[in-house]
Parts: C-alpha cells; structure tokens; sequence
C-alpha cells in the first residue's frame, strides 16, 4: 500500500498511540506541521478507504485505530523505492549504500556485518 507523505504522518502518530481521535493525532504531529482539524479528518478518512486506518464511533466521536503496520508500511515504501531506483535489484543498492559519502565508517561496518550475519544463515 503506498502512503503519501502526509499520510505517513498521520500513520506515525496513530502507529505512537492508539486508538485515537482526529485531535488526538493533531497533537502528535511533528513540529511544523499545522495543518486544520478539517485536513485531518480528510486525510483519516482516505486512509480508512484504503484500509490503513479502522474506525470506530463513540457517540459522536470517531476512534481511529491502524490496520496496517508500520512494518507492512516500511515494506511497502521500500519495495517501491527499490523498483524506481535500482529496478528491484539489491545488490546495486547495497553497492551504493556502501559508496554513498553520507554513511559513517562506523555504519557502513554495520552494514557489511549485517550482510554477513544474514549470509551465514
């Protein structure tokens, strides 16, 4: 499922806590995010119809729950990016993430010792 970057917000807010309600999640937002109660709402409902988000009525206020996990979601997101970017080829994006000038030694190490582990299995 492919969330937009808005959406991810609202997932990582209900993915903190849950189930919340619409002004619950406003003030999980990351700092320098305002958008209206209004956007929130709308955005909640277009995750409930793609099934991302359950919810339920207490009265007249509505409780939002994920259904789909932040693990399913990272899956997602990062099957696409490998299908854009490497054409669904690991070992190029293992070759650029260990070349890639951003990566401290110490990560990169990481990286290559966890390739290994997984190797051996």
């Amino acid at each position: 499922m492919k969330l937009t970057q808005a959406e991810w917000q609202i997932m990582k807010a209900l993915w903190k806590k849950h189930p919340a309600t619409a002004r619950q999640i406003m003030t999980r937002l990351p700092n320098g995010v305002s958008w209206a109660y209004t956007t929130i709402k709308t955005m909640l409902s277009r995750l409930v119809e793609k099934n991302a988000v359950g919810e339920q009525k207490r009265g007249n206020t509505s409780l939002y729950e994920p259904l789909l996990s932040q693990r399913k979601a990272r899956l997602s997101a990062f099957t696409s990016m490998l299908d854009q970017a490497f054409d669904g080829a690991t070992g190029p994006l293992v070759h650029f993430l260990l070349e890639e000038q951003q990566l401290t030694a110490r990560q990169k190490r990481e990286l290559i010792e966890k390739l290994n582990e997984e190797s051996g299995k």
